[in-house]
């Protein structure tokens, strides 16, 4: 995600072993090398033997899964599916090796090292056999699909054939309406195929979820926050109240905008704002409308994407001189993809830069060496920007496809933050090496970029001096509310539409309809032309078909902003929040490497007060940070109808009962 992506722990949602908290697939295990349990072991022992096995299995099976993301082919995504088979066959094992500990005495540590153990997929596998392998082919199959998707126009030597990134390109880009509309139509039919295999996934996750005492897998999910389940789904309602009238300021000063752009009738759709329309795929960012929607222009320019692209002119320029003159088309070639590379990783040292200011370590060596930086032009990777550990012993890497431009600038600070969490907790039992919960892992790199201020970026160079005036405040709480503001409804409704799905009140029937009437009744979104059931919306956004838990990043966009007033806090910083940086600050730098190393070894209440000093997660920081916006936004919306009507729309799924297990 971005949010990213995001971020993105593809099958590892709720709890512990995360290969990346943006990334796909839990570790798999070798059943083989995993003994049996010795005669009269204790809890305490158990839980010794688990984190050791866990440990001595992980490295060997990441990569596994490293190759079946970056190297998509039949043998890897084999690979990868045998590997979450002997995994979760395994996890299985420990699960109900962990029932004949239940009521005896032990350790708290151990205690909770079995709780995370029960939560430590957000794949639950049935346990027979066959249904298991199905579970994990159906998983690796639909990323692969997913990952390789490309929609093709035209016959013979006018066929376009275009992928992700491409497509992405055209809604960043273009003001073209019809244009527009072909690149989003065209990257959601590559999931048309993924339908059915998703109801068959649901199916069997569902049935892993029930034989671990749940109700279903949406129930599993919501178990991981120290709450019961219904109290975490309550928690994010409470949450979203906070945030929801900041929300309908933003759209309603968008749709106004859109209107004036492309005219009343094609710049909404029933008051509502067209998908296509919003310069992202997704509709979860809406930072590259900033041509349509920059309050004031050029006041207080921060035009990072135009330094990015200077800055590869200039690699371009010298990869082109060392290619001596005259240079033919291969030597043109190689120039621009050293450059590619070039500026990819100064972008990701500038990000280091940000860490290391606060006194954390350098990043290791065989990062750089291994680190996938940019598309390589000679196969299918996944390029959803993901973190990983792959031994628990700081071999970390990022897995992006960078473009200079500003949205991957801010998305590397935010993998880097995926990847300075594995560093510091990589010293506590692996049961233990994940974040406090999964929105603490998310919010770590964000906090960041709140803190990459107009002051901060001229002082690495990346815009000019700004003048310090109203508008130029205006314009980058704008900037700041496209990219987290517009996000946090699009962070509730995937797993509200999930949960739905998971306990059946969304039926295979009625996917889509209900996937668009949740998004028009939290984003007040909606398509411009029909989408019946024959299409499959949900899975062309990557953590449908990588089976990524989403609440944690509606979660991390409140977190983010109460960390961001905890480190400015700590800083001394007395200003507006807004205009804080604690950039070089290492009185904030030890105090959130100090959470950072406690993983989940706590409660993550305990770890929240400790930066933060309250255990409730809380908005207000949220609304404390864009108060001059938010007042901005209510005279410029002045006369306006805000809000909008939904369609009748499929009720939300009430929460389960508590967990049984």
């Amino acid at each position: 995600m971005k949010h990213r992506h995001l971020l993105l722990a593809l099958a590892v949602g709720v709890s512990i072993a995360t290969l990346a908290a943006c990334k796909k697939d839990e570790p798999a295990s070798d059943k083989a090398a995993t003994p049996a349990a010795p005669k009269g072991e204790t809890a305490d022992q158990f839980i010794a033997r688990v984190n050791d096995e866990f440990k001595k299995m992980y490295p060997e099976l990441t990569a596994a899964q490293w190759l079946s993301s970056t190297y998509i082919n039949d043998d890897s995504q084999l690979l990868a599916a045998k590997g979450n088979e002997r995994y979760l066959t395994q996890l299985n094992s420990w699960i109900e090796q962990a029932k004949k500990f239940e009521g005896q005495q032990m350790s708290p540590e151990t205690a909770r090292a079995i709780q995370l153990l029960k939560l430590a997929t957000a794949m639950p596998a049935p346990k027979d056999p066959a249904k298991l392998a199905e579970l994990t082919q159906i998983a690796t199959k639909m990323e692969g699909t997913y990952g390789a998707g490309t929609y093709c126009t035209g016959e013979g030597d006018a066929k376009k054939c275009r992928q992700l990134g491409e497509l992405e390109d055209v809604l960043r880009s273009s003001r073209d309406y019809d244009e527009q509309l072909d690149a989003w139509q065209g990257w959601h039919t590559i999931a048309q195929p993924m339908r059915g295999d998703y109801t068959r996934f649901v199916e069997l996750v569902n049935e892993g979820s029930k034989e671990m005492g749940f109700a279903d897998a949406g129930e599993m999910w919501r178990s991981g926050y120290d709450m019961t389940p219904a109290e975490i789904a309550a928690e994010t309602d409470r949450l979203w109240g906070q945030v929801k009238p900041l929300y309908e300021q933003l759209h309603c000063y968008t749709r106004t905008k859109l209107q004036a752009t492309y005219g009343v009738e094609k710049g909404q759709v029933n008051g509502l704002l067209p998908a296509h329309l919003m310069g992202n795929m997704w509709q979860q960012d809406w930072g590259n409308l900033w041509d349509v929607l920059e309050p004031y222009k050029g006041a207080g320019s921060l035009d990072i994407t135009g330094a990015l692209e200077k800055q590869y002119q200039a690699d371009y320029q010298a990869a082109l001189a060392k290619a001596g003159p005259g240079p033919g088309t291969d030597a043109l070639f190689k120039a621009e993809r050293e450059a590619q590379l070039q500026v990819a990783r100064q972008m990701t040292e500038r990000a280091q830069d940000f860490y290391t200011s606060l006194g954390m370590p350098k990043l290791p060596e065989s990062y750089w060496a291994k680190t996938q930086f940019i598309k390589p032009m000679d196969r299918d990777v996944v390029c959803h920007a993901s973190a990983w550990d792959m031994n628990m012993a700081g071999d970390v890497r990022t897995k992006m496809c960078i473009k200079p431009n500003e949205e991957d600038f801010t998305t590397i600070y935010h993998e880097l933050g995926h990847v300075y969490y594995y560093l510091a907790y990589n010293k506590l039992p692996p049961l233990f090496q994940t974040g406090a919960h999964d929105g603490f892992h998310e919010a770590i790199g964000d906090t960041m970029v709140l803190a990459m201020t107009p002051d901060y970026l001229k002082s690495i160079g990346m815009v000019d001096a700004t003048a310090q005036s109203n508008e130029a405040l205006i314009n980058a709480q704008m900037r700041m509310a496209l990219a987290k503001v517009s996000f946090m409804p699009f962070g509730l409704m995937i797993d509200r539409w999930r949960w739905g799905v998971f306990d059946g009140s969304i039926k295979p029937a009625d996917y889509n309809k209900a996937w668009w009437d949740l998004k028009a009744k939290y984003q007040g979104v909606a398509p411009a032309t029909a989408r019946g059931e024959d299409f499959f919306d949900p899975g062309a956004k990557y953590h449908v078909p990588g089976n990524t838990p989403y609440t944690r990043y509606f979660l991390s966009h409140v977190l983010q902003f109460q960390f961001y007033k905890g480190l400015c806090d700590a800083a001394g910083y007395k200003g507006p929040l807004y205009n804080c940086s604690f950039y070089g600050n290492k009185a904030a730098g030890q105090k959130f490497w100090a959470m950072l190393e406690k993983g989940a070894s706590q409660p993550w209440q305990g770890t929240l007060k400790e930066l933060t000093g309250t255990e409730k997660m809380d908005a207000g920081a949220v609304l404390e940070y864009f108060a001059p916006l938010q007042e901005w936004l209510r005279q410029q919306n002045e006369g306006q109808t805000c809000g909008w009507q939904t369609p009748a729309t499929v009720a939300a799924p009430a929460p389960a009962a508590p967990a049984k297990s």
